[in-house]
């Protein structure tokens, strides 16, 4: 792809997932993640759900504008990324509350419903290689995007291996046509410890290409680590009751469709990666 061309699908993710994001608050999904977040706040009390749907949601459905406006040049790129910086920053901000981990397992870093959260990581390097990118080197945007591919390649995929995150994937699993033989070939714990070390092993190999510039490592940590979010989005089709014609999407639909971004974050790295003169084969 040219330039443009990324420019446009990472603008596209953007603005889809995240106006789809606040759409889906606005309609009412998931009030118990947004209490978790006004509590955190010390305002649990003081709004309805309703209320704290439209606070979450507007200012999501508003970045999602912003960037496109901002890509059309019609306004300032330096209001859209400190506003949209703002906005991510109340959910991230959260990681701090002990409710976010698993106290019974130790607390930190078993994450438990910061899952989603942590997700909220990958927005930034997106918005400086749209805006930005005069100002960093190709290396500097390619590790900025990288980062939160691994990160939540390494972390969520690690947490494959414990019981809990086992038994949590079963309906996933067990409903896609294209990972139900997991089960056939292994226990509801050897198909999550596969899905680990799947996860694992390819963020660590795009992250050794990219370090010793060797271009099959590349691709094929990249090619297997965006299989890995493009699997996430066929859940929405695949797990019963997923969409909802009154809330249009429920609570898994929200936190798979942030996947978006990492197929956002993976075009970034492959765009600069896959042009570097110095990669080998």
């Amino acid at each position: 792809m040219t330039l443009k061309q990324t420019q446009n699908l990472v603008a596209a993710l953007l603005t889809m997932s995240i106006g789809l994001l606040g759409l889906t608050f606005l309609m009412g999904t998931n009030p118990s993640a947004l209490k978790a977040v006004f509590v955190f706040y010390g305002v649990g009390d003081v709004f309805s759900d309703g209320v704290m749907g439209t606070i979450a949601g507007v200012p999501l459905i508003l970045v999602a504008l912003l960037v496109l406006l901002t890509k059309l040049g019609v306004i300032s790129r330096n209001i859209a990324v400190a506003f949209a910086v703002a906005v991510i920053s109340a959910p991230l901000l959260t990681l701090f509350s002990p409710s976010r981990w698993m106290t019974d397992l130790g607390g930190f870093p078993i994450i438990g419903n910061g899952q989603g959260i942590i997700k909220y990581f990958a927005i930034i390097p997106l918005l400086l290689f749209l805006f930005y990118r005069e100002k960093f080197t190709e290396r500097q945007l390619i590790w900025a995007n990288y980062a939160p591919v691994a990160m939540v390649l390494l972390w969520i995929g690690g947490m494959k291996f414990f019981e809990f995150e086992a038994n949590g994937i079963v309906s996933l699993v067990e409903t896609s046509p294209f990972m139900s033989w997991l089960y056939v070939l292994f226990s509801v714990q050897g198909a999550s410890n596969a899905i680990g070390i799947f996860d694992v092993l390819f963020a660590v190999l795009l992250g050794i290409g990219l370090l010793l510039n060797k271009k099959i490592l590349v691709i094929i940590g990249g090619l297997a680590a965006l299989s890995v979010f493009l699997m996430t989005q066929t859940f929405i089709f695949t797990v019963p009751e997923t969409l909802d014609s009154i809330t249009l999407f429920n609570l898994l639909s929200q936190f798979v469709i942030k996947d978006l971004w990492f197929v956002a974050n993976l075009a970034v790295v492959g765009f600069y990666a896959l042009q570097d003169k110095t990669l080998v084969e």
